[in-house]
């Protein structure tokens, strides 16, 4: 029990810790995001609930629809929810690379325990295939979403909701396209790689966008200090 529990927890604490050492031009407070993880840990057992009910009602018509488009839908809905309700206002969200943390550490609150269930369901044979496939994706489309979350609370224009709508849309689409590409049975294989090093390149750059909207927003700040 012991080497699953590390072995499902390890990838998600692994990952928040590389985007968490990347920023350093500030330390976001460790607790505030212990608690975004734990609020995106909590999501996962609404999310299971749901999705089950759904099937056992036979409410969507095909697989294709319930494991692609609502699964999909559903997991990056809660976890914009969450952010949105509970981070998007809080005093701590206070530079553009903190939307980063915050959506790589909600994200990989739902991965790990989605991880941990699935581990302890099918054993630790899954192990490594999980770590470098759902719950990295689960991390970088966090990325994205932290990204444009901290564009829009720091748009200095009326843009501000459309950057909350691509905090949405923008995971959303990928998230999509990456569970299109697992329901090809015969040749997923063939496809997952190069997405995902997309995926991996796509996160890393805005990574570095948000970098560079902190510096500017460290300089603004000490204009009118």
């Amino acid at each position: 029990m012991f080497i699953i529990l590390s072995a499902a927890i390890a990838p998600g604490l692994a990952l928040f810790s590389y985007f968490y050492l990347r920023n350093q031009m500030s330390t976001e407070p460790r607790r505030t995001l212990f608690q975004a993880f734990i609020y995106g840990a909590f999501i996962t057992f609404p999310i299971m609930f749901i999705q089950y009910v759904l099937q056992e009602e036979g409410v969507f018509a095909s697989p294709f629809i319930a494991n692609v488009l609502f699964s999909s839908t559903i997991e990056e809905f809660f976890k914009w929810l969450v952010i949105f309700v509970v981070i998007y206002g809080h005093v701590e969200f206070d530079d553009p690379y903190d939307g980063i943390l915050y959506g790589a550490s909600v994200s990989l609150g739902f991965a790990t325990v989605e991880n941990v269930l699935y581990l302890l369901s099918f054993g630790i044979d899954t192990a490594f295939m999980r770590a470098i496939l759902p719950v990295s994706s689960h991390a970088l489309y966090g990325v994205l979403m932290g990204y444009y979350f901290g564009k829009s609370k720091f748009a200095k224009n009326d843009k501000a909701t459309e950057y909350l709508l691509l905090a949405f849309l923008a995971p959303l689409i990928l998230h999509l396209i990456y569970n299109t590409i697992l329901s090809f049975e015969d040749y997923w294989v063939y496809l997952v790689a190069p997405f995902m090093l997309f995926l991996w390149w796509l996160a890393l750059n805005k990574v570095k966008l948000a970098h560079q909207h902190l510096v500017e927003h460290l300089i603004e700040q000490k204009k009118y200090n």
